[in-house]
């Protein structure tokens, strides 16, 4: 999985608008500078931020959805199932939606566009997770909880819908472009803060995962085993609340990997242990991720197609014909 996981980050920097050699690769990999100088220029301004951003993007949002279904034991739940996304695409709607001096003065004391949209939506998803974390002290079910989210999700999905519904047409395609998702637009100063962001969380979550396992069997099991189940659940939602803000941020929403990624995990590796699963899916998602991006810049085109759209057809029925085709899933199991 590992080399798999390195092949396909090396296939996301040769292909794209114009084809870099591996011989260039190899040297730019070893020496920093490619033998065309072209090629180092694409190299370094292009190529090599998109294709951390995906293999950054891919191992945190499986992180994130392995959490998410372990803790809710879901296996449909995702990285966004607690409104933390809806929370970021608000901020990010009324940036890019808003008309006025408000908006423009954000814009300006922020220092640009860009930076204001991933402020916006940081600020979005940290104030939704604060409203959980404050139900999350009054609440001891974790169903209580996901319906909490979903209903979070719910209503914030609606503010942005009416901001929709009276937006300028170019301000809105400019959104709705956004929410497609992008792995093109994350520069080398973006990466500075997304990937340690990502990393952190991930460290978070490696400290969970005897207490995860002990919680596969239920919350009560886990509590006699010594398992403080309400800190591992505050951090295991601050985990994937720090992820999916991030990518959020600034990549738009990615659906799908967060859901996809964790099955397709414990389908490689046959097991429930996350001291396996964790390792096992961050490497899926890179690889996942890495393909999706290279998909998506249509080779020899210089179109781009938005990573849901790649994600969606190319990776949703991947997965449904490996999970029908495995006895252990169509069986009920997680």
């Amino acid at each position: 999985m590992a080399v798999a996981a390195v092949a396909a980050i090396g296939l996301g920097a040769a292909v794209g608008s114009v084809t870099i050699g591996w011989h260039d690769l190899l040297l730019y990999a070893t020496t920093g500078h490619a033998a065309d100088p072209a090629s180092t220029v694409l190299l370094e301004q292009i190529r090599m931020p998109r294709v951390i951003t995906a293999a950054a993007v891919g191992a945190g949002l499986g992180i994130a959805g392995l959490l998410m279904q372990t803790l809710f034991a879901n296996p449909l739940a995702d990285p966004y199932i607690l409104g933390v996304s809806s929370g970021a695409s608000l901020g990010v709607a009324l940036i890019t939606l808003g008309t006025g001096t408000v908006t423009g003065g954000f814009v300006s004391l922020v220092g640009g566009q860009r930076i204001a949209v991933a402020a916006a939506a940081a600020t979005g998803s940290a104030l939704v997770l604060m409203l959980i974390l404050v139900i999350n002290r009054w609440v001891r079910s974790v169903t209580t909880l996901l319906i909490a989210g979903v209903m979070f999700s719910a209503t914030v999905g609606a503010f942005t819908s009416l901001l929709l519904a009276f937006a300028d047409p170019t301000r809105m395609q400019r959104y709705v472009m956004w929410g497609l998702g992008s792995f093109s637009g994350v520069t080398r100063g973006d990466l500075l803060v997304l990937l340690p962001v990502i990393l952190i969380a991930i460290i978070i979550a490696a400290l969970l995962a005897r207490s995860l396992n002990a919680m596969l069997l239920g919350e009560r099991y886990a509590r006699s085993m010594g398992v403080r189940v309400g800190s591992v659940r505050v951090l295991a939602m601050i985990a994937t609340a720090l992820i999916a803000g991030a990518v959020t941020a600034y990549c738009g929403p990615i659906a799908f990997l967060g859901i996809a990624v964790p099955h397709l995990a414990r389908l490689t590796i046959g097991s429930s242990d996350h001291r396996l699963l964790m390792p096992a899916s961050i490497l899926v998602g890179v690889i996942a991720s890495s393909v999706c991006s290279v998909v998506a810049q249509l080779p020899g085109d210089d179109a781009v197609l938005p990573i849901n759209v790649t994600a969606a057809l190319i990776g949703a029925p991947v997965v449904i014909v490996v999970l029908l085709r495995s006895r252990r899933l169509s069986a009920g199991a997680v």
